[in-house]
């Protein structure tokens, strides 16, 4: 039995199912605005593109509602972003993410999170 739950756990994680997902996400504040949970959002990405989630926000964006849950999914190698409408669900954006825009969104997020404060 032992060596049975221990395969089911390997191909979880070999599958990039949400046990290794990010549980928490930027744009918290405006969970309560949203219709979607985050929970059925990510169900939603997944999906629309399988693989293995690594970053998630909840943010205003144009598009669709105006609200959205962002997830970066990588599969093989690649890093894909799906964008979810927060009201409706409705699959919004489903493409590859290239390097250039990786690292600007990146480098965004640095700035936007405060400096940590010395001791």
């Amino acid at each position: 039995m032992t060596r049975f739950l221990s395969l089911i756990v390997v191909a979880a994680l070999a599958s990039g199912s949400a046990l290794s997902a990010p549980t928490a996400y930027t744009g918290q504040e405006l969970a309560g605005s949203a219709k979607i949970s985050l929970e059925n959002a990510r169900a939603a990405a997944l999906k629309a593109r399988p693989g293995r989630i690594t970053d998630q926000e909840l943010e205003k964006e144009d598009g669709g509602s105006g609200l959205r849950y962002s997830f970066d999914i990588k599969k093989a190698g690649q890093t894909y972003e799906v964008g979810v409408d927060a009201m409706t669900g409705a699959i919004l954006e489903n493409g590859r993410e290239s390097r250039t825009r990786e690292a600007a969104e990146t480098r965004a997020d640095h700035r936007s999170k405060p400096a940590a404060k010395p001791d």
